[in-house]
């Protein structure tokens, strides 16, 4: 082999020599800004836990440990971003925080529009979170679903529901949607209708009801309890029974089962009809035979030789036609 030869091979296997040992000399050049990087993004890590660990604990004495959840998580993610670009400055000097800054501010745009339904529930449930429509463990209504807030979340809020279901609902629904927030309150009313008899007087069956009401166990004294004569049915006087309880589901239910049960009590000791539905249906065998002998064809009469006279139009001074 010539020396030529020998040499063309070598100059490449020396090129890459030289740039290995280039990046040999470069790491070891940068190795103390690589351990003091290394050290920072540790220190950054332990104060960043430490700070969100004060903010959870610091929510959570003044009554708000999801708001302290979710601003403890967004400054340890803040704080390890800054850390982050804090120590590749360390490690690499030519990078300059602004740089990375610029570069986040153009991808933004792309992240806004992809992560748009994720950041959309994070300011919803801040705002929740802030406003405080409602706390954790009030029971409310939304989108069809009732049931009693266990967590509000970055991005949803977690619902249990009465029968033992969990509901996920993500934040901006609920903050667009009306809410009915049952526990809002120490007390609410609730009520249920009665039917009675077109023969009792619907006056002392309210009394006799409203006294029933008075004396069960669940119903507040104040504001008092109300029994009112409310419509007249085809088949009964109804009777709208009133009262205010407890807001919590549980009480609700429970009192208005002990309603009724001495509302159906009362009304069967002291002789109150509880009527049902009724209809009256009216046979017809008028032919042409019997047309016109009222004492053969029925609509609405008893056959008979007294039937019913018909009535006639009456003519009046005013020439009008009365009935």
């Amino acid at each position: 082999m010539s020396t030529d030869t020998a040499a063309r091979i070598r100059a490449p296997i020396d090129l890459v020599s030289d740039t290995i040992q280039g990046w040999i000399d470069g790491f070891y050049i940068q190795l103390p800004n690589i351990v003091a990087g290394l050290i920072f993004l540790v220190l950054a890590w332990i104060l960043g836990r430490l700070f969100a660990h004060v903010v959870r604990r610091v929510a959570v004495r003044r009554g708000r440990p999801d708001l302290g959840q979710l601003l403890g998580s967004l400054a340890y993610g803040g704080a390890m971003i800054a850390a982050l670009m804090v120590a590749a400055a360390i490690i690499f000097p030519s990078v300059h925080p602004g740089d990375i800054l610029a570069a986040l501010g153009i991808g933004s745009v792309a992240v806004g529009f992809a992560f748009k339904d994720i950041l959309q529930n994070l300011f919803a449930g801040v705002l929740i979170l802030l406003r405080r429509p409602f706390l954790r463990g009030d029971q409310i209504v939304v989108q069809g679903y009732e049931g009693t807030v266990e967590h509000i979340e970055s991005r949803a809020t977690v619902i249990k529901t009465y029968d033992g279901r969990r509901v996920i609902i993500p934040n901006a629904d609920i903050y667009t949607s009306p809410v009915t927030v049952n526990t809002a309150w120490p007390h609410r009313r609730d009520e249920y209708d009665v039917g009675i008899g077109f023969g009792d007087h619907p006056a002392q069956a309210a009394a006799a009801f409203l006294d029933v009401l008075k004396g069960i166990d669940g119903i507040v004294a104040e504001p008092a309890p109300e029994a009112l004569p409310w419509a007249l049915e085809d088949s009964s006087v109804v009777l709208k029974l009133r009262w205010w309880t407890d807001s919590r589901r549980t009480d609700v239910v429970h009192v208005r089962a002990r309603v009724i049960l001495a509302v159906y009590e009362a009304a069967k000791a002291q002789g109150i009809d509880l009527p049902f539905p009724t209809q009256v249906l009216l046979f017809h065998d008028q032919t042409e035979e019997s047309d016109g002998d009222r004492t053969r064809q029925r609509e609405g009469w008893p056959a008979g030789s007294d039937p019913p006279k018909p009535r006639r139009a009456v003519v009046s001074e005013r020439g009008g036609d009365a009935k």
